[in-house]
This record gives structure tokens, sequence and C-alpha cells, in this order.
């Protein structure tokens, strides 16, 4: 799973996606239910290597003085 392929349809042909990561690996769902529709900014972040999912986790608000 080091290694990313995609065919891109830009209107007047196909563009075909090679990518080869140095350092780390590709997330990939492995079911279909955990299959999500990306924008180009997340598919930008995934191949930079980050996650598209956030870590962070939220907590109630608290007032600080």
């Amino acid at each position: 799973k080091d290694r990313f392929k995609a065919l891109y349809w830009d209107g007047q042909g196909f563009w075909l996606l090679y990518k080869r990561f140095e350092n780390g690996r590709l997330t990939w769902p492995s079911t279909e239910k955990d299959v999500k529709a990306l924008t180009p900014e997340q598919v930008d972040w995934l191949m930079k290597g980050f996650s598209i999912t956030p870590k962070i986790n939220l907590s109630e608000s608290r007032d600080f003085y």
C-alpha cells in the first residue's frame, strides 16, 4: 500500500496518475461502507501523506479567565 494509481478524465483525454510514497503508506478503506467521496483538497492531502480523517477530540467548551 505504498503506491497509488488513478485515472482522471479532463474532458479531452485521460491522465494516468501514479505516486509511490517514500515515507509511509496510504490509508485505504477496507470495506465498501468506509468508501468516501474526496474533494480535490483531500486528494492533495493524501498525496502529501496526510490523513483526511480528523484525529482531534473535541471536548465541551469552557470559559477561560
